[in-house]
């Protein structure tokens, strides 16, 4: 991934990153607490071995957790994104969507939706997705929330103007990757075209012309009105099992297969307008109030 220089194509904006310790002799773990600048104690959640993300697995308290982050420019949609997750998604297997906002509705610290089930072999799994505050002067933020991620949504805007803007960002999200101790090519990564429906936004043809320059999954969207959030969700949480299964062997350490890890999650989602909708039917009602329009219609 870090070699797709290709995908965005002129990128020349850099963003001054703060030097660290070289990376540990390969096979050595080095915790890497979490420096958030708030006065409240945290415990490191993920051990990391020569660049690899490896997921929390606590088998005294039989748990696992997956951490996806959005990531991109600002208001590209990534807070967006994970209100219509929150308003599709069955209060009993989501917790509260915490977000910090400045006057001028933009995110100032992070956006944390967590979700979660049991598995059928008794182990609680947690989905913690995370926003990255897009505004430039908080990219030392968006290296702290990157930390340790286990999968990485790219929310680009589809618009040709801000084809320079999602440039720096891409080069950004591979900084602070390198500044995290974190191998590019061992973080999947899901790229979404959002704001489809304004105009000078890229044409599908445009769009599967991206998609064939890389190994990346591209996926278009319309996130204000729900479309593509779903399957943007859907494929971050696909590549995050495979690449975690690789490492730490879910399937045999926990007995949690592919197939039980993403109808867990999605049988509790109001599916209704997207293309997941066969796969996996909705069974319970539409949220009632003002939670958002079923994905594919109007706002």
């Amino acid at each position: 991934m870090a070699s797709r220089a290709s995908f965005w194509p002129g990128a020349h904006a850099r963003t001054p990153i703060r030097r660290v310790a070289p990376a540990p002799p390969h096979g050595k773990a080095v915790r890497r607490p979490l420096q958030t600048g708030l006065h409240v104690p945290y415990k490191p959640e993920r051990i990391s071995y020569a660049g690899h993300p490896l997921v929390q697995l606590n088998h005294a308290q039989r748990e696992v957790t997956v951490k996806i982050v959005y990531y991109g420019p600002g208001l590209s949609g990534k807070t967006t994104n994970l209100q219509m997750l929150h308003a599709r998604t069955s209060p009993e297997v989501r917790g509260r969507l915490l977000t910090v906002e400045t006057h001028d509705d933009r995110t100032l610290f992070f956006d944390l939706l967590p979700v979660f089930f049991h598995t059928a072999s008794g182990f609680k799994v947690k989905v913690k997705l995370f926003t990255v505050p897009g505004q430039v002067i908080h990219n030392a933020t968006r290296r702290i929330v990157l930390q340790n991620a286990d999968a990485v949504a790219f929310i680009a805007d589809s618009r040709r103007s801000m084809a320079a803007e999602n440039n720096a960002y891409w080069k950004n999200l591979q900084e602070n990757m390198r500044e995290n101790g974190l191998d590019a090519s061992q973080v999947p990564v899901v790229i979404q075209y959002n704001k489809r429906d304004l105009p000078e936004s890229k044409t599908d043809a445009e769009i599967e012309e991206t998609r064939k320059k890389g190994k990346e999954k591209v996926i278009g969207a319309v996130a204000i009105r729900g479309e593509g959030v779903l399957e943007t969700l859907h494929a971050v949480l696909q590549e995050a099992y495979r690449a975690i299964d690789g490492r730490a062997n879910l399937g045999k350490n926990i007995s949690l297969s592919e197939e039980e890890f993403l109808s867990q999650i999605f049988t509790n989602v109001d599916t209704r307008g997207s293309s997941l909708e066969a796969k996996y039917p909705p069974r319970t009602p539409p949220p009632s109030g003002p939670s958002g329009p079923t994905p594919g219609t109007p706002a």
